[in-house]
C-alpha cells in the first residue's frame, strides 16, 4: 500500500523541496555576484575619482560626474517606473532634506579624505557603516541588541581606531574626516529609514545627486576651474557609469537571495581596494590596517551570521 503524502510515517521529502532548495541556492548565488559588483563598481568609481581630482579641482569634478549621473538616474527610473515622478509628500519633505544635507556633507568629506589617504585605509574605515547602523538604530528605533552583538560592534570600532591609530607617529589626520563621513552616512540612512512608501528609491537617489551637484557648484565659486580634457570627462564619466552601477545592483541585491547570505561579500571592496590601490597609486597597507581591518570584518561577519541564527530560531 502506498504511504500517504502527509503520512508521519512518511519519510522521503515532498519532491517540490529539492527544487526550491536548488532555487534558493540560484537566487543566493546571484545575490552574491550583484553585492560583489556593486562592491567591486564602488571601488572603481573611487579609483577613477581619486585619479582625476589629483590635477583638477574636486568641486568640478563633483560637478562634472553629478550631472552625470543625475541623467542617468533619470534614465534609470524612466526604464523601471515608465515615467519620472519627482514629487514628494509634505511628511517627506523634512527627511528628504535632513537626508540631502547629510549626503552632501558626507560626500565632499569622503572625496577630501580620498584624496588624502590610502584607498584601504579609507575602505577600511568605511567597513564600520554596518556597525554604526545597527547601534544608531538601537538607540533611535529601541531595537533589541544582546551584548554579544554589542560586544561584535565595540570590537569592530576597535578595528577603526587600529587603522587611525590616534596619539602615535602613524596617525593621518585626514583619517578623522573619513570617519566624519562615516557618521553622516549613519545619520543619511537612519533619516531614509522615516520616508514613507510613497517615496521611490529612485526619487531619493536623484534628489541625493542633485544636492551634491549643486554643492560642488557652490564650492566651485571659490576654486579656478580649467577646460577639462576628453580624457578627464571620459573618466568623470565612467566614474558616473560605475556610480550608477553600484547603486542600481546595491538595490537588486536586496531583492534576491536571503540578505544574510548575500550581506558578507559587501567586504570583497576591501579586496578591490587593495588590489587597486596597488595596481593604480602604488598603495600598499601597513600591518597595523591589516589588522584593523580583520577586527572590523569580522565583527561585520560575526554580526550577520549571528542575525541569521537568531532569524532561523523564528
Amino acid at each position: 500500500m502506498r504511504t500517504p503524502f502527509l503520512s508521519p510515517s512518511r519519510r522521503g521529502r515532498p519532491r517540490s523541496e529539492p527544487v526550491i532548495r536548488a532555487a534558493a541556492a540560484t537566487d543566493n548565488i546571484r545575490g552574491a555576484l550583484l553585492m560583489t559588483l556593486s562592491a567591486a563598481a564602488l571601488i572603481c568609481n573611487d579609483v577613477v575619482v581619486k585619479a582625476v581630482t589629483q590635477h583638477m579641482p574636486l568641486s568640478q569634478a563633483v560637478v562634472i560626474r553629478g550631472g552625470i549621473v543625475m541623467a542617468l538616474m533619470l534614465a534609470v527610473t524612466l526604464a523601471q517606473q515608465g515615467r519620472i515622478r519627482l514629487s514628494v509628500p509634505r511628511p517627506d519633505a523634512p527627511w528628504l532634506v535632513l537626508r540631502c544635507v547629510a549626503e552632501v556633507l558626507s560626500t565632499l568629506l569622503y572625496l577630501v579624505a580620498l584624496r588624502r589617504i590610502e584607498l584601504a585605509e579609507l575602505t577600511a574605515i568605511m567597513q564600520a557603516l554596518p556597525l554604526a547602523v545597527t547601534l544608531a538604530a538601537a538607540l533611535i528605533f529601541h531595537e533589541p541588541l544582546g551584548w554579544l552583538r554589542l560586544t561584535a560592534i565595540g570590537m569592530g570600532f576597535l578595528g577603526v581606531l587600529i587603522v587611525l591609530r590616534p596619539g602615535t607617529g602613524g596617525f593621518d589626520g585626514w583619517a578623522v574626516v573619513a570617519l566624519a563621513s562615516m557618521a553622516l552616512i549613519v545619520v543619511r540612512d537612519i533619516a531614509t529609514r522615516f520616508f514613507t512608501a510613497q517615496v521611490g528609491s529612485s526619487t531619493i537617489a536623484f534628489y541625493a545627486a542633485l544636492t551634491v551637484t549643486l554643492s560642488g557648484a557652490a564650492l566651485g565659486l571659490g576654486e579656478d576651474w580649467h577646460l577639462p580634457s576628453w580624457r578627464d570627462i571620459a573618466l568623470l564619466a565612467l566614474a558616473a557609469v560605475l556610480l550608477t552601477i553600484a547603486y542600481v545592483s546595491a538595490v537588486a541585491t536586496m531583492r534576491v537571495g536571503e540578505i544574510s547570505f548575500v550581506a558578507p561579500f559587501r567586504y570583497t571592496s576591501l579586496i578591490w581596494a587593495v588590489i587597486l590601490g596597488l595596481a593604480v597609486f602604488g598603495e600598499w597597507p601597513d600591518l597595523w590596517t591589516w589588522i584593523g581591518s580583520a577586527l572590523v570584518v569580522g565583527a561585520g561577519l560575526y554580526s550577520i551570521l549571528r542575525e541569521r541564527r537568531l532569524m532561523g530560531r523564528m
